[in-house]
């Protein structure tokens, strides 16, 4: 069953192309036709790629993964910032900044930088300062919410990336490949779709259009997580039944039976085996010491009865 269906793609333009002066020729399999001068898109292949762009993101999702959604156009701004609010994934919706992933520790340090500012601001510390210097932090929190916003939550790089409009995008999608992350992006007809690994031929410029499949991206981020929660709620059963039944192995004794019967030689040593000899052999000598003494006693009282 089609994520969307034909008609819902018809009526918010998604099969309307560019100029068939401005097109890219590695967009040609996914061209249906031509029509006044503009190039139509074969809705039929972006149905698929779409069921098959849902279900990689969906699987990724299940399996603890992050998503960042990117859109930097004006169309797609508002859109994008609030279908990942929605599904509680990181976006860009500013300009990208260079090394967003390749420098993703400097990146990292400037986002505990804009939260160690904004403590200051909240704990009234600014006060204490110049007024120069208070207003150079306030531009500065300013400037590191405008462009880190989106990413504050993310302490990793991402999983997937979900680019809107791969021409404007250029170096957030060479950022990903070289660090081989996968990337799901909508593709236009000017658009080059080789350095993308799962491509959606689309309108990236209608607005309508960028709604109707940001927000199935978001639908298929808020079904892995559903998907992931079931996960963990049928392994704890397992989990506890597994430690009951640890528990109950613990609490029944082991009982270790021996075969053979270990020599002293094997657990004593030479000088406690010589006097376990000495004492043996006092044994055995007493009681032949003592019915050699009772010999002689027993022939003298038969010598007094006679």
């Amino acid at each position: 069953m089609a994520v969307i269906p034909m008609k819902a793609l018809l009526e918010s333009g998604v099969h309307f192309g560019h100029r068939t002066n401005k097109w890219d020729p590695r967009m040609k399999p996914y061209i249906f036709t031509e029509r006044n001068g503009i190039h139509i898109i074969d809705l039929q292949q972006t149905s698929k790629l779409l069921n098959h762009g849902y279900n990689i993101i969906r699987d990724c999702v299940m399996n603890g993964g992050t998503v960042l959604f990117v859109g930097t156009k004006r169309q797609a701004q508002e859109t994008v910032a609030e279908e990942a609010n929605r599904c509680g994934m990181p976006y860009v919706t500013e300009r990208w900044m260079g090394g967003m992933l390749t420098n993703w520790s400097t990146m990292f340090a400037r986002i505990k930088e804009l939260e160690r500012l904004e403590k200051m601001r909240d704990n009234n510390e600014l006060d204490r300062l110049t007024k120069k210097e208070g207003l150079l932090i306030g531009r500065e929190i300013t400037r590191l919410t405008t462009r880190l916003s989106g990413t504050r939550a993310m302490s990793r790089r991402p999983d997937l990336l979900f680019i809107i409009d791969v021409g404007r995008e250029e170096s957030a999608v060479h950022e990903a490949n070289l660090l081989n992350i996968p990337i799901v992006a909508m593709v236009d007809t000017n658009c080059n779709p080789q350095n993308i690994d799962y491509v959606i031929p689309s309108n990236d410029d209608a607005i309508r259009a960028i709604k109707l499949l940001v927000a199935k991206v978001a639908d298929a981020v808020l079904e892995g997580k559903a998907m992931r929660k079931e996960e963990d709620a049928e392994e704890k059963p397992a989990d506890t039944a597994n430690a009951r039944a640890d528990k109950s192995a613990r609490k029944t004794p082991k009982i270790v039976e021996t075969d053979e019967e270990l020599e002293d030689k094997a657990l004593l040593g030479e000088s406690t085996l010589a006097k376990m000899g000495a004492t043996r052999d006092e044994t055995v000598a007493t009681p032949a010491e003592k019915t050699e003494t009772q010999k002689p006693e027993t022939e003298s009282s038969q010598e007094e009865t006679k």
